[in-house]
C-alpha cells in the first residue's frame, strides 16, 4: 500500500509539472505570438483614433467601448474558431482569406483618400450635427469594427503561425506540436491582451486634451504650461492620426496582399521589395533599420493604393451602372 501511495504521488507530481509547464508554454507563446504580430498592432492603434475624431468628449470613451467589446466579439467569437478550423482542415485557405481582406482594407483606405478629394467641406455647424448624431456615431463604430476585424484575422494568422510552430512547446520534456487546447488558449491571451492594449492607448490619446486641460489648472506655472501646450496640440495630433489611419489601411492591405503572393508562391514583388528596402538602408548606415521598413511600407502602400484604387474605379462603375439600369425601368 505504502509503494503503491507512493507511486500515486509520483505521478500526481508528474502531472503537476506538465501542468505547470503548459502554463509557462501558453505565456511565453503568447508572448512570442505577441511579439510577432507587433507591427499589425501599431497599424491597428494608428487606424482606430480617427473613428472617434470629431465627437464631443462625452462620447470618446463609450464609442471607443463599443469598438473595443466589438473587437473581442471579432477575434475570440470569429476569427478563433474559424482560424483553429482552418489551420486542422484547410490551412492553405488561411492566406487567401487574409489577402480577400487585405483587398478590403486597400479599398477602404483608396476610398476614404477619394471621398476627400472630391467632396466639399460641409459649413462647420453641419459637421458639427452630423458627427454627433447617433446615426453617424452607429456608422462609424461599425466601420471600426469592420475595420479592426481585417486587422484583428491579421493578427490571429500571425499568431497562430508563430504558435503552430513545434518548439512552442518547448518547455516540455520532448518538443511537440502544441495541442488545440493549448492553440486556443493562448490565441484567447494574445486576443485579450492585444485588445486591451490598442484600446487603452487609443483611449488614453483621445482623452489626452482632458488631461491637458486638468493639468492647466493646477497652482504649479511649468503644469498649468504643459497643460495649455496638450490642449493646443490634441486637435492637431487626432487630426495627423487620422491621416495615418487611412495611410496605415492602405499599407497594411498592401503588405499583406505582397507577402500572401510570396507565400503562394508569386515570390517577385516580394524579394524586388526586400531588395530596394535593404539597398536603401544600406546608403544610410546609421539609420539602416528605419530606412529599410520607410520603404517597404512605401512600397505596400503604393500596391495597397494601386488596387485600392483600381477596387474604387469598379465599384463605382458597377453602382453607376446599376443605378442607371434601376433609373431605366
Amino acid at each position: 500500500m505504502p509503494g503503491g501511495l507512493a507511486a500515486l504521488l509520483d505521478d500526481v507530481a508528474v502531472i503537476a509539472k506538465l501542468a505547470a509547464a503548459s502554463v509557462d508554454d501558453i505565456g511565453a507563446a503568447a508572448g512570442r505570438a505577441g511579439v510577432k504580430a507587433a507591427g499589425v498592432v501599431i497599424d491597428d492603434a494608428a487606424v482606430t483614433p480617427r473613428y472617434v475624431t470629431g465627437f464631443t468628449p462625452d462620447r470618446e470613451l463609450p464609442i471607443i467601448w463599443r469598438i473595443a467589446k466589438g473587437s473581442l466579439v471579432n477575434k475570440l467569437a470569429i476569427i478563433l474558431p474559424v482560424a483553429l478550423l482552418l489551420n486542422w482542415l484547410l490551412p492553405w485557405a488561411i492566406t487567401p482569406l487574409l489577402m480577400l481582406g487585405g483587398a478590403y482594407l486597400c479599398y477602404e483606405g483608396a476610398e476614404k483618400i477619394w471621398h476627400s478629394l472630391t467632396h466639399k467641406k460641409e459649413d462647420l455647424a453641419e459637421q458639427a450635427a452630423e458627427l454627433n448624431s447617433e446615426a453617424h456615431e452607429k456608422q462609424m463604430v461599425a466601420g471600426a469594427i469592420r475595420t479592426d476585424f481585417i486587422l484583428s484575422a491579421e493578427i490571429m494568422a500571425i499568431a497562430l503561425a508563430e504558435l503552430a510552430k513545434p518548439d512552442s512547446a518547448a518547455t516540455l520534456p520532448v518538443p511537440v506540436e502544441p495541442s488545440v487546447t493549448m492553440l486556443g488558449i493562448s490565441l484567447a491571451v494574445v486576443a485579450v491582451a492585444i485588445t486591451v492594449g490598442v484600446y487603452g492607448v487609443v483611449a488614453l490619446i483621445v482623452k489626452m486634451d482632458d488631461v491637458g486641460l486638468h493639468m492647466s489648472q493646477r497652482p504649479s506655472r511649468g503644469a498649468q504650461a504643459f497643460g495649455r501646450g496638450l490642449v493646443k496640440a490634441m486637435p492637431k495630433l487626432l487630426a495627423a492620426l487620422s491621416v495615418i489611419g487611412i495611410a496605415a489601411m492602405t499599407w497594411v492591405g498592401g503588405h499583406i496582399i505582397v507577402a500572401g503572393l510570396n507565400d503562394l508562391g508569386v515570390h517577385e514583388p516580394y524579394h524586388i521589395f526586400h531588395v530596394m528596402a535593404e539597398g536603401a538602408g544600406h546608403l544610410i548606415p546609421a539609420m539602416q533599420g528605419f530606412v529599410t521598413w520607410l520603404v517597404t511600407t512605401l512600397l505596400d502602400f503604393i500596391v495597397g493604393l494601386a488596387l485600392g484604387a483600381a477596387i474604387v474605379v469598379v465599384h463605382h462603375m458597377f453602382a453607376g451602372h446599376k443605378g442607371g439600369a434601376e433609373a431605366a425601368h
